[in-house]
């Protein structure tokens, strides 16, 4: 220890022996001591009780969530706070226990009378001791967090009934200031992040983004920031600090650094959700009208799972709705909101008939759980779009020359997005011209518009320069000049449709075989084709798949249960007593390459019939179109005529016949009806 460190423990174990606190030890445990720097620049006394730690069972009492507790003082005017000097040290421990706190120094051991700072469960018990002692004031006109206690009231005569001191219309509360007019990060934690210098390691990533995600509802586009620093935390990533992560660390600490006042919500008053998504992300802001005008209560974002990204782009802009009502459940469940999306076709939602199972869960989780209503309104008036699309780099902007047509459609593109009319505003004040956004140190950032895009590809492909190259190439000759998300998509689009590379470059694929069509049937069941349906609930009779046989001339089915380990010889026995011994043998069998259906037995039994064994192409279902057709309608019919999925097996034979019927009202319509 250093010499004033010295000096601050001699005179902290003074202290502590005259209150009491802590006596002389001769116990077996022996935590080491640290020392951390208070706010006023004195220094702590901290022990790590890690070991001890280990070996403690732990109290599920629940901590306060900050946000919610923020949430309560929506229309108070004044306020006083509490903070308790030494909270800890006014509950004592268990006699038998004191000798398990016990922490050794250079003047000797000692252990604690009283709950000590550093033990796993002393915020639990201290958090279980306040909500007792406030409990009948809690969320009436006190919240507590640990040893910080707020006051809050509407009126002056009210505050000085609630707490006859000293009252502040703005105070620190919970790393926010917290006033009449709204919430905001605390202005000592901005100048701490404005000094924060770039990660050089995995724990100081970590740090950096714990600390981000605590105020993460200040920041619009959270998730498309922080992806590129996110990825870094991947299990079996190298830690690489490069170009990208530098801008993503410099945009977010920017963010940090002016982040807006975000108002109180007010359950009495309707809700706005304005909702967005892209390729990788999704975001909602949620607002309120207060007399004057809209103003935010919260941003959300997060980036998209891998299965996510697969999503159509109707669903992705659902699934944006959808993870703003679960976010915000605690605000909108029993309040009118409106929803705002740029996505046309969803305010039509509840009207459409042809949903996906996916979208029946989602729309089950509206209807069951709020009143809304949802609108369309146009992206580039959406400033929900900017929380998915990730930001340009903020380092500077430079003055460009250009096609006229082109500095046209930048002007519009950057002046009808909210985030680059405002850092623009915000940084180009002095140079005189047209201004564009840089992405990193050379490229310029492309806004938002399709016709902007497709000009600027087809500069880089179409020019006399440029060669008609393929996607790879035209990809990073754009990428020298120009950036925006997703524009390997773009490329791929332009390319793949590019007339003149149709027409003069010569294919490097193996030319395509001759369509194969399947012969037609002459007679009913002269030419089958079959299927399992495997992974359904397993019945009690042990079975958990279906075989599928369908007659590719009237279209007539039969279903037989079994189980997904079935063999080839069963599954000819199987067939038999299904189909041959109602139809006879028919002419011709088409399958998948199923083991089964290529096995020797099964291949030899159908050459002893007579009968044709016919196999689609591998990872082409196409070719036995009808029965996955089939496999699908009775998966549907199963879903919707049985009550418990467990007993699908007792229902099956009564869906043969709805199967069938659709094909036979076909053959019996008359042509000119």
């Amino acid at each position: 220890l250093t010499q004033p460190e010295l000096t601050e423990l001699r005179s902290q174990l003074d202290y502590l022996l005259e209150k009491g606190f802590i006596r002389p030890s001769t116990s077996p445990f022996a935590a080491p001591i640290l020392f951390t720097p208070k706010k006023d620049g004195g220094l702590r006394i901290c022990i790590d009780y890690r070991a001890l730690n280990r070996r403690t069972i732990k109290s599920r009492y629940p901590i306060p969530c900050a946000d919610d507790l923020l949430d309560q003082i929506r229309g108070a005017r004044f306020f006083s706070k509490i903070d308790l000097r030494g909270g800890y040290h006014q509950i004592r421990v268990f006699a038998d226990d004191c000798h398990k706190t016990a922490f050794r120094t250079r003047y000797g051991s000692y252990e604690y009378t009283v709950m000590p700072f550093g033990l796993t469960n002393a915020p639990s018990t201290f958090q279980l001791t306040m909500n007792d002692v406030f409990r009948d004031l809690l969320d009436k006109c006190v919240i507590v967090y640990l040893d910080d206690i707020l006051i809050y009231s509407k009126t002056q005569e009210q505050h000085l009934k609630d707490l006859e001191q000293c009252e502040f219309q703005k105070l620190e509360f919970l790393g926010h200031v917290v006033g009449a007019d709204g919430i905001k990060i605390d202005p000592k934690k901005i100048t701490t992040i404005r000094d924060w210098k770039p990660p050089t390691n995995l724990q100081e990533l970590q740090s950096f983004l714990g600390f981000a995600n605590y105020v993460r509802r200040f920041i619009p586009n959270m998730a498309g920031i922080t992806g590129p620093l996110t990825d870094l935390l991947r299990k079996g990533t190298l830690f690489e600090w490069g170009e990208r992560q530098q801008t993503a660390f410099d945009e977010l600490r920017f963010f940090l650094t002016s982040p807006p006042v975000l108002r109180i919500a007010d359950p009495s008053r309707p809700f706005e959700v304005l909702t967005d998504a892209s390729d990788f992300a999704i975001g909602a802001i949620l607002l309120q009208d207060f007399g004057d005008g809209l103003q935010p209560i919260a941003y959300e974002s997060r980036k998209l799972q891998a299965a996510e990204r697969n999503y159509p782009v109707h669903d992705k802009e659902m699934l944006a709705i959808v993870n703003a009502f679960k976010v915000w459940r605690c605000y909108l469940t029993g309040a009118d909101v409106t929803v705002r999306t740029d996505h046309k076709s969803l305010q039509y939602l509840r009207a459409q008939l042809n949903l996906n199972p996916r979208q029946i869960r989602w729309l089950d989780f509206l209807e069951s759980n709020f009143h809304y209503t949802i609108t369309y309104k146009r992206g580039a008036n959406n400033i929900a779009d900017a929380l998915t699309r990730p930001s340009a780099h903020l380092a500077s902007i430079i003055v460009a020359k250009s096609n006229p047509l082109l500095t046209g459609l930048f002007t519009h593109g950057y002046t009808t997005n909210p985030f680059f009319t405002r850092n623009l505003h915000q940084q180009a004040t002095t140079a005189k011209g047209p201004y564009f956004l840089k992405a990193g140190t050379d490229r310029i950032w492309v806004p938002a518009y399709r016709l902007l895009r497709e000009l600027l590809i087809q500069e880089v492909h179409d020019s006399n320069l440029s060669g008609h190259f393929g996607v790879d190439k035209t990809q990073k000759l754009l990428h020298c000049f120009y950036y925006w998300p997703d524009s390997a998509s773009d490329v791929q689009r332009y390319v793949s449709a590019c007339p003149i590379c149709q027409r003069m470059k010569s294919s490097r694929q193996r030319p395509a075989g001759l369509l194969q069509p399947l012969e037609p049937p002459q007679r009913p069941w002269q030419h089958v084709t079959m299927d399992f349906v495997t992974g359904l609930p397993t019945t009690e009779t042990g079975n958990d798949a279906v075989l599928i046989v369908v007659d590719r001339l009237t279209k007539m089915a039969h279903f037989a249960p079994c189980h997904t380990t079935i063999t080839a010889e069963d599954t000819a026995k199987l067939f038999i007593s299904t189909v041959v011994h109602l139809h006879g043998v028919p002419s011709a069998i088409i399958s998948d390459r199923d083991p089964k259906f290529t096995s020797k037995f099964w291949q030899e039994t159908w050459a002893h019939y007579g009968t044709r064994l016919q196999f689609s192409s591998a990872y082409h279902p196409q070719t036995d179109g009808q029965i996955e057709r089939t496999n699908q309608t009775m998966e549907q019919l199963i879903r919707t005529n049985c009550p418990d999925p467990a007993r699908w097996e007792e229902f099956l034979p009564m869906l043969e016949f709805p199967t069938t019927m659709p094909h036979l009202l076909r053959l019996l319509t008359c042509r000119f009806s």
